[in-house]
């Protein structure tokens, strides 16, 4: 018997469908439609913000759907912050803030899980303030010394 293939596989072995299912269920989107244009619109603005191997090593994390759009991106010289992120990307697609916010909510919640931790803390260390929110993680930031 011939090995059937199993087109579409991440390394963490989720296909482009599953991921889907996924967002559409994390962002209570009514179709599956709906759910590739979150990620399609969401990865792309990732793309304009993530460079060198954490965007590489992200790339490989994802089914070859979710990875291009990431990749085809070039990145922007000035980094948005999370906030920046999100009117950017509001603005972009003519959605509201809150409705880019929650997209990139429901995305990236999946991104995370993809990921996994090491990656991820990767990716906010390249990243402006404001993206841990983005990722569902806590933000955490240095205390800053006083100022005398």
């Amino acid at each position: 018997m011939y090995d059937q293939p199993q087109a579409n596989l991440s390394p963490m072995g989720v296909t482009y469908e599953q991921m889907l299912e996924r967002v559409r269920y994390e962002g209570v989107y009514p179709t599956r439609e709906r759910a590739a244009e979150a990620v399609r619109q969401v990865m792309s603005a990732l793309g304009r913000q993530l460079t060198g191997d954490e965007r590489v090593d992200l790339a490989q994390c994802l089914p070859i759907e979710a990875a291009l759009p990431l990749t085809a991106q070039i990145p922007d010289a000035e980094h948005l912050t999370g906030w920046g992120f999100v009117k950017d990307l509001a603005a972009r697609t003519g959605a509201t803030p809150a409705t880019a916010r929650w997209d990139i909510g429901a995305v990236l919640a999946i991104v995370t899980r993809l990921a996994g931790p090491d990656l991820l803390a990767r990716i906010l260390r390249q990243l402006p303030g404001g993206y841990a929110l983005l990722f569902g993680q806590a933000e955490l930031r240095q205390p800053q010394p006083a100022a005398a």
